[in-house]
């Protein structure tokens, strides 16, 4: 190639970038010569242009030249470039391979309780003007109505805890309840409520306003941990049951009941907390926090009245992928994907390469199909997770995790957990990222400082995390089950005096 003909393909290129304003105010760009291997090379720098005298003796002008980091110009010009050929959006393509818990939309199959008068809330002064609590039951109430156990949803749990004849599809808990089970339906009358703010049958921002004939959307009331307990007792006397046997939960579900138990002292005979803690640390509130930032940084979400308009999916697809991150461990991801590849001869691009990338993506996928965004705001897997959930209900029930601290109005924790007299087992799992072990740890400890001596610590040593509690049958489901049947008057604890507790029962929990 001459200099002519490098100076002409110079010109080419330069009427190129102008062409999109790259080059704006430069004419011309020209060689400053030869490379050794067949090359030119020019400058290219846009931010700077001067004066240079053209080269080539048969051209003697002035040229202005633009300054560019200096490139190697093949003598090809087809071969200047070679590029990466990707298809976007990327396709999911997940190897599914251990067990995962069962996760529905529920739309049928539950009954609803109808609080036809207006719902006082915590936070702000705000009130509801009727309330709806969607809830699901099992086993059958005794005479004296003292065997009811009620089950608390964690935050995208639905109130489908076990199949039955008005929905077969399994339920999220449904290896632990049933007959014989961990939480024995022949023993006792199992109810399990969907929470406050989901979207699942009980009120919460996808629920019609019956004042403006609308979705609430986001002028949804903040919710708190303490308002979902106060709608659950609403059902509690609707159903006719004065005080439970036991108040089971984990994860939300254990801030239920830690919270039932301290509001209600004399209507709850014993609870069960698992993977939960007394109140919400920086790092479980930052991983909310980054799941509602995704979903309100989604232009579908629109500022959460999208119910008449498009879904913001991806914002909830990413929600739950930092999620899931959050709900397994470490140790699991070594065993179960390690550094194994999708496609081991495949090319190297920006999609998923590895497996545990795309098992990530199929979970946000399928959750962004199944759920309401707003809920996860005030809250904080065929069919998506994403659309399975309203995204606002996961704003709103995050959110109020988030805020949950029994220490709140007192002088410090432990006096916060003071209110609860009730024997309480705390179970915790060493692999769990998103309520770490110490946690655990530490509520218990309280709990018995707090004079509470009916308190049971059980620490596992599982491989899936914060998932433990739905998927570990015989870590979970043995100690769930040997609580709540245990005789406490046998092993000489008196739930009605309080003074006949004594600290040789420690030990035995």
């Amino acid at each position: 190639m001459k200099r002519r003909t490098l100076s002409m393909f110079c010109d080419t290129l330069v009427k190129s970038l102008k062409s999109g304003n790259v080059l704006k105010g430069c004419h011309r760009v020209v060689a400053p010569g030869i490379v050794e291997g067949g090359k030119r090379s020019f400058h290219t720098q846009v931010s700077s242009c001067s004066t240079t005298t053209i080269l080539s003796q048969e051209e003697q002008h002035i040229s202005r030249t633009c300054h560019l980091p200096q490139l190697d110009v093949p003598d090809n010009p087809d071969d200047l470039f070679r590029g990466m050929s990707t298809d976007f959006p990327c396709l999911t393509r997940n190897k599914m391979a251990g067990p995962e818990p069962e996760y529905d939309k529920i739309i049928t199959g539950y009954k609803l309780f109808h609080h036809q008068h207006p719902f006082e809330m915590k936070y702000n002064k705000a009130r509801l003007p009727e309330l709806q609590v969607a809830y699901e039951t099992w086993g059958k109430l005794n005479e004296t109505k003292s065997n009811a156990v009620m089950i608390q949803a964690g935050l995208s749990a639905s109130s489908h805890a076990k199949s039955h004849r008005e929905n077969l599809r399994p339920g999220w808990w449904e290896k632990f309840v049933g007959p014989g089970c961990a939480v024995d339906t022949d023993e006792f009358f199992v109810i399990c409520p969907n929470n406050l703010g989901s979207c699942y049958g009980t009120t919460g921002p996808s629920s019609v306003n019956p004042l403006t004939g609308k979705q609430y959307a986001t002028t949804f009331p903040l919710t708190s941990i303490d308002d979902m307990v106060q709608a659950n007792f609403l059902l509690l006397d609707e159903l006719g049951i004065d005080k439970l046997h036991a108040c089971v939960g984990s994860s939300l579900g254990g801030m239920l009941s830690l919270m039932a138990a301290a509001e209600f002292p004399e209507r709850v005979g014993r609870i069960i907390s698992i993977s939960s803690c007394a109140q919400s640390h920086p790092s479980s509130i930052a991983m909310r926090y980054l799941q509602r930032k995704t979903i309100m940084s989604d232009p579908n979400w629109n500022k959460g009245h999208y119910y008449d308009g498009p879904y913001p999916k991806m914002g909830m697809k990413l929600a739950r992928e930092i999620a899931t991150m959050t709900y397994r461990s470490g140790p699991e991801w070594d065993q179960r994907f390690s550094r194994e590849r999708i496609d081991p001869g495949g090319p190297n691009t920006l999609c998923p390469t590895f497996t545990i990338e795309s098992y990530l993506e199929y979970q946000g996928e399928s959750f962004s199909t199944k759920y309401d965004p707003n809920s996860l705001l005030y809250i904080s897997k065929g069919e998506s997770f994403s659309t399975k959930y309203d995204p606002n209900s996961l704003l709103y029930i995050s959110k109020a995790m988030d805020l949950f601290d029994m220490g709140e109005g007192y002088s410090s924790l432990q006096e916060g957990l003071s209110r609860v007299k009730c024997p309480v087992m705390v179970i915790g799992v060493q692999t769990d990222i998103l309520f770490p072990i110490w946690q655990q740890r530490t509520l218990a400890e309280l709990l018995q400082k707090s004079g509470n001596l009916g308190v049971t610590f059980y620490e596992l040593n599982s491989l899936y995390g914060h998932d433990t509690f739905l998927l570990d049958i015989n870590g979970v489901g043995a100690a769930v089950k040997g609580f709540l049947e245990t005789n406490l008057k046998s092993l000489g604890i008196d739930l009605v005096n309080e003074e006949k507790f004594h600290n040789k029962d420690r030990r035995l929990f």
